[in-house]
């Protein structure tokens, strides 16, 4: 495969989104709650979009010359470019201009060098799910049953991991070491059993007599 996933910083970054319905809607709400500016292009465009800016433009029929220029505009200053309009035409126009830019297309994936999987948040923990395009529903599926998998005591868990990290990280300790004593603290049972009882601050002060700090 040569796809692989990754997590992209999107603070302050310049998104254009081409075609303003429920995936090109979505897709402009998500990279503008990760800190993005984002300007989304289409020809109906909801009343109020806060915080995104909109541009209405006629992207059903014929595509004018000017417009194109004028979308050539967005797509010059933007990061990403996603392409995600009902119009195929258009769709290739755009993605021809956003060649040395990322491109997710959305209604061809694998001609963008992007791709926007499902995704959810449970507390710290983010999941994404991609299943090669073959499959949207069974993605959906997936993210309910992995949902119901993660537990509250997992939650707990990977806060104490990171604390105790940091305590390790403070002793100067290189990465094995740091990994040995953090798979010690993961299996100890003391720990479990206060984790499982959510006491999560009498689980710190066990770790750091655990450490000896």
């Amino acid at each position: 495969m040569e796809w692989t996933s990754l997590f992209l910083k999107m603070k302050n970054k310049k998104v254009f989104v081409l075609g303003s319905g429920e995936v090109g809607l979505r897709r402009a709400k998500r990279f503008f709650d990760a800190g993005s500016e984002v300007i989304i292009a289409g020809t109906i465009l909801p009343k109020e979009l806060k915080g995104i800016r909109l541009k209405q433009v006629d992207i059903k029929n014929n595509v004018s010359y000017d417009l194109l220029n004028e979308l050539k505009e967005l797509v010059d200053w933007s990061d990403l470019v996603v392409v995600a309009s009902e119009n195929h035409e258009l769709n290739e126009e755009i993605s021809l201009m956003a060649e040395n830019k990322l491109l997710n297309r959305a209604d061809l994936p694998q001609k963008g060098n992007i791709i926007v999987p499902t995704k959810f948040s449970i507390d710290s923990i983010e999941i994404s799910i991609y299943t090669g395009g073959k499959s949207p529903i069974i993605a959906k599926e997936l993210k309910k049953r992995i949902s119901k998998a993660i537990t509250h005591i997992d939650i707990l868990q990977i806060e104490l991991q990171d604390y105790s990290r940091n305590i390790l990280k403070e002793k100067k300790l290189n990465q094995k070491e740091r990994k040995e004593i953090l798979l010690e603290i993961f299996n100890d049972d003391k720990i479990k059993k206060l984790i499982e009882e959510e006491n999560l601050e009498e689980a710190k002060k066990y770790v750091l007599m655990k450490i000896g700090f």
